[in-house]
C-alpha cells in the first residue's frame, strides 16, 4: 500500500526538508544533523518524565513516546526526530517476555535456544501495534517540517539478544547456534524480520518520513558470515517496506567490512561508525551512496576546539559522498552535557 496524501512526506511537511534530501541523494544547502539516543538519558527533562515510570511502559505509553521524542528536538534544534522506543519491543509485543534491567539493558526471562523454543514464538498481532501507531502520529502532529525516523532492530541483533538472554560482549551464544543449528537459526532469524518489519511499517503508516535499521552488533560476524547467515534476514525485515517510497537507513557497529553486504540488503542510506573515515566509507561503497556518522563519541568530553576540529573534519570528509548526514558513530553516552550536542548542531548548521 503506498502512502496515503496526508502523509507528510507528501502533503508538503518533510518531503523537501534537508534530511529526506539528503537521504535521498540530493546535498541540500545545509547538512542536516541528527543523534542517535539524542532521545533519553542524557536530557535533565526527559529523566524528570521517567520518575517512576519503567522503561517498556514508557515505550508504549503514547503521550510519554511522544514528549520524549520531542524532547531534543526542542532542545538541540536537530533536523530530525528518532522515535522513542526500543529495539525489544516488537518481542515483547509478540508475547516474549522481557525488561530492561537498569544498568544492564534487555532481560529475556526465557532465552531462545532449541528448536521447541523458536517454534513457540507467535506471529506479532496488528493489533498489538497501536500504541506505537498512536504514539508516532501524535508525535508527528507536533513536528510539523521536522521529519520523524522510524527505526528497528536488525534481525540478528534482535535475535541475538533473545539466544543470550540480554547484551553480551561477543554474541558466543548466537553464533554457535548460527553454526550447529542452522535451520533452527533461519527460523528464528525470519521471525526477527517479520515482527521487526511490521514495527517499521506502523510507524511509516503512522507518519515517519524515514527509518533505520539498526544491526548493533553485527560488528561480531565476518563478511562471509553476514552475507551468508544473516543479509537475507536484514533483506526481509526491509522488504516490508516494499511500495512504501520512504528512505531506509541500514547503521551496523563495527561494521566497516561489512559496508557493501549491508548496503545490498536494500538500504538508500549507509549509517558509518567511527572505526573508518567517510570518505574511506564512501569509497567502500564505490562513492554513489549517502551517507550517515560519523562524530566519534568519546570526542563529546573533549575540549571545544578539538571537538569543533573533529566536526569540521567530518563534515570534510562527507562530501566525498554524493551527500551526508550528521550524526555520531553510534549513540549518546549517558553522561554527555547537552550543550555539547547543541553546539555541534550550531557547528554544522553555520
Amino acid at each position: 500500500m503506498p502512502l496515503t496524501s496526508d502523509h507528510p512526506l507528501l502533503d508538503g511537511r518533510t518531503g523537501t526538508s534537508p534530511l529526506v534530501r539528503a537521504y535521498r541523494g540530493d546535498r541540500p544547502e545545509t547538512t542536516p544533523v541528527w543523534f542517535m539516543r539524542q532521545a533519553g538519558r542524557s536530557l535533565p527533562e526527559y529523566r524528570e518524565l521517567r520518575v517512576g515510570n519503567e522503561m517498556l511502559d514508557a515505550c508504549l505509553t503514547p503521550s510519554l513516546a511522544s514528549e520524549i521524542t520531542l524532547q531534543p528536538v526542542r532542545r538541540h534544534h536537530v533536523d530530525a526526530a528518532i522515535f522513542f522506543s526500543d529495539i525489544v519491543i516488537p518481542a515483547k509485543l509478540a508475547g516474549v517476555e522481557v525488561a530492561i534491567v537498569p544498568g544492564k539493558g534487555p532481560v529475556f526471562a526465557n532465552p531462545i535456544r532449541t528448536a521447541a523454543d523458536v517454534a513457540a514464538l507467535r506471529p506479532l498481532d496488528p493489533e498489538a501495534l497501536a500504541p506505537i501507531r498512536e504514539a508516532v502520529a501524535m508525535t508527528v502532529a507536533e513536528l510539523g517540517s521536522t521529519p520523524l525516523i522510524g527505526f528497528a532492530g536488525a534481525p540478528f541483533t534482535l535475535a541475538s539478544y533473545l539466544v543470550e538472554g540480554g547484551p553480551s560482549k561477543d554474541q558466543l551464544r548466537a553464533r554457535t547456534l548460527m553454526y550447529t543449528e542452522p535451520q533452527v537459526w533461519a527460523t528464528l532469524l525470519n521471525w526477527c524480520a517479520d515482527i521487526a518489519g511490521e514495527f517499521l511499517v506502523a510507524q511509516v503508516e503512522a507518519g515517519a518520513s524515514a527509518v533505520q535499521l539498526f544491526d548493533s552488533w553485527v560488528g561480531s560476524l565476518s563478511e562471509q558470515q553476514y552475507v551468508r547467515r544473516v543479509a537475507p534476514h536484514s533483506k526481509r525485515a526491509l522488504s516490508h517496506l516494499r511500495g512504501y517510497d520512504v528512505p531506509k537507513v541500514h547503521f551496523g557497529v563495527g561494521s566497516g567490512e561489512l559496508l557493501r553486504a549491508m548496503h545490498g540488503i536494500g538500504a538508500d542510506v549507509m549509517g558509518v561508525d567511527w572505526r573508518i573515515p567517510l570518505d574511506t566509507a564512501s569509497e567502500r561503497l564505490g562513492g554513489d551512496v549517502p551517507l550517515q556518522g560519523n562524530l566519534d563519541p568519546a570526542l563529546l568530553g573533549a575540549p571545544a576546539h578539538v571537538l569543533e576540529a573533529h566536526v569540521q573534519d567530518v563534515l570534510d570528509r562527507g562530501l566525498s559522498a554524493p551527500s551526508h548526514v550528521v550524526n555520531l558513530g553510534h549513540g549518546v553516552p549517558p553522561e554527555t552535557d547537552p550543550d555539547v550536542l547543541t553546539r555541534i548542531v550550531e557547528l554544522v548548521h553555520g
